[in-house]
């Protein structure tokens, strides 16, 4: 029986040069084995040459149109989508109240998210093999549906589908969107993950956590499974502007153990790239 694909992908490279550096460390002496690059990143420019170094690194779009950095395309260009100083909406919870308000523009979303595909293939040459968003925002359905059909217009294989084990009506409401992204995926033929994690321990992927959820997550009938990570080695400068509370270096200090290589050799799973992933878990895979 070949062994099941277990895809380490570590969320925002190209967000400052700390957190690119600490990526490419995890993979180069760790277990992060594909990546979501952050078009709108300030360091992405100077984080794309170390992606071409590594070709058995797989790489992803970590679209964006919440958090602290600006959009490439104009207020005029997305004027629901930010403030008068040009700036996002902070995160998840402020978008989805505006656009069930009926103040977000989905056109303004395709247009952002378009051009942030755009940068990433076209101008900075980047082959992608999936695509996610930047606060799981692709759950929300109108996001989803952007997405997925973007995935297709450009040819990217791939999206992820987070869920959550939360109790309490978040974790119901994102186990329902999960479930509907999937489906909505499978109809228009891309490729996911059957198995997830990473969504509840958001920047908190301590070894322990890692190895708890890896294990949880191989007891399952999914042939594939993605845990989406945040290392980094952050400056002084990238606590203050995301003051989010990750813990990067010791997500890091996880990815490089050997303890968790260990632990996924115990449990016969192989790592690998969204590309890699086996049709029956996604739909019909396309190389």
């Amino acid at each position: 029986m070949t062994a099941r694909l277990l895809i380490l992908n570590a969320d925002d490279y190209g967000l400052s040069d700390g957190i690119s550096r600490g990526v490419l460390r995890a993979h180069d002496t760790g277990l992060i084995s594909s990546v979501s690059v952050l078009a709108v990143g300030p360091a992405v420019d100077r984080a794309v040459a170390g992606l071409r170094d590594r070709p058995g690194l797989g790489v992803g779009a970590h679209l964006a149109v919440v958090g602290e950095d600006p959009p490439l395309l104009t207020a005029r260009e997305i004027p629901t989508l930010v403030d008068g100083h040009g700036a996002f909406k902070p995160g998840w919870r402020s978008f989805t109240t505006a656009a069930m308000a009926g103040r977000v523009d989905m056109a303004d979303v395709r247009r952002e998210f378009g051009a942030q595909l755009e940068r990433l293939v076209r101008d900075l040459g980047l082959p992608l093999g999936h695509v996610d968003t930047h606060q799981h925002l692709h759950l929300y359905p109108p996001i989803g549906r952007i997405v997925a059909e973007l995935a297709t217009k450009w040819g990217i294989p791939a999206v992820r589908v987070p869920t959550s084990t939360a109790p309490g009506p978040r974790g119901i409401v994102v186990r329902h969107w999960s479930r509907s992204l999937a489906t909505r995926l499978r109809s228009a033929g891309l490729d996911f993950p059957e198995g997830y994690g990473g969504l509840d321990e958001a920047g908190s992927l301590t070894l322990s956590r890692t190895q708890r959820l890896v294990e949880r997550l191989a007891r399952g009938p999914a042939r594939a499974f993605e845990v989406n990570f945040h290392p980094g080695e952050p400056t002084a400068s990238d606590r203050i502007r995301y003051a989010w509370g990750y813990q990067w270096e010791a997500e890091l200090a996880g990815l490089t153990s050997a303890a968790l290589r260990e632990t996924l050799r115990r449990l016969g799973l192989r790592l690998g790239r969204f590309t890699d992933l086996p049709a029956a878990d996604g739909g019909p895979t396309r190389r």
